[in-house]
């Protein structure tokens, strides 16, 4: 391979390979990227409460006020992260929050219930609630009540679909999926019985699971519009069945569905090339979601 870089640039360039490996391997925390990433893009209010129990809280990501207009009609993106329902914590995705809201996105990340501990469906009535406290809240944080997102990677993917297509979840506290304005999935599982993984099958009571608990039983042509993302070489969600399925599925009822498919992403790097510091790794990631929420790229300059 012939690069045009300088010793010091290949050093630097193999070093930030090696790191972005390290830190973003099995959706683990991800203290180091987070390091790199800026803290004077946005405006931050932690450790809020969306309910009573323990993890029922969330932190929220603002444009700087600074920034912000009277007639801005800003978007709010709830995002659920992953890490096979057992573990994940809210802080780790600094760096989601801060590429979407020095974008013009307020953005509300919540802790949910994990498994062991809590199991299916836990995990979807915390999401909801979460989504609740979002759509009650979006107005005082200076967003589009009307223009509430739900975004997931991986087992939160999953969460967000869940949210967004089955109303259950919604309407048991007092809300319903028709107040999105679209769902957002990164290499999301949504069909995946019988359940091979084993930490998945403790969260989900395999081989008790029942068929209703996979998201695409719950498409129709009420869903709202969707962006679906996945990397084509990954190894641990299959796109094919998920994500190809998915859209699939939900365009044959009728929705408006954009899907990006990437050639030099992983399952990981996927939600990592969001990262201001790896948004040179191999796919355009922010684009689609720039556009697909109505956001300018500009804002982040």
């Amino acid at each position: 391979m012939n690069l045009p870089f300088s010793l010091a640039r290949t050093s630097a360039w193999l070093a930030a390979v090696a790191a972005a490996a390290t830190v973003l391997s099995a959706c683990s925390p991800v203290k180091v990227l987070n390091r790199l990433v800026p803290s004077s893009t946005y405006d931050f209010e932690g450790d809020v409460r969306y309910g009573a129990a323990e993890r029922q809280r969330l932190d929220i990501y603002r444009p700087l006020a600074a920034t912000q207009t009277a007639s801005a009609a800003r978007p709010l993106v709830v995002f659920f992260y992953g890490g096979t329902w057992t573990t994940g914590e809210r802080a780790s995705f600094k760096f989601v929050g801060e590429a979407l809201a020095s974008r013009g996105a307020v953005v509300v990340i919540p802790d949910y219930g994990l498994s062991p501990t809590f199991k299916y469906p836990v995990f979807a009535q915390d999401s909801a609630l979460a989504v609740k406290w979002a759509l009650d809240n979006a107005a005082r944080l200076g967003a589009d009540p009307k223009q509430v997102y739900v975004m997931g990677h991986s087992s939160g993917g999953y969460n967000a679909a869940m949210v967004a297509l089955d109303p259950r979840w919604l309407g048991a506290v007092g809300a319903s999926p028709k107040a999105l304005a679209g769902w957002i999935g990164l290499a999301g599982p949504y069909d995946f019985l019988p359940i091979e993984n084993p930490d998945a099958q403790v969260a989900f009571n395999w081989p008790n699971t029942p068929p209703d608990s996979q998201p695409l039983a719950h498409v129709s042509a009420a869903a709202p519009r969707t962006l679906l993302m996945a990397a084509r070489n990954d190894k641990l969600v299959n796109p094919v069945r998920n994500t190809g399925q998915m859209a699939a599925r939900l365009r044959a009822a009728g929705v408006e569905v954009q899907t990006r498919e990437f050639d030099d992403l992983s399952h990981i790097t996927l939600i990592g090339a969001v990262a201001k510091p790896l948004q040179w790794l191999g796919g355009p990631v922010l684009p689609p979601l720039e556009d697909f929420l109505g956001l300018s790229p500009r804002a982040a300059k």
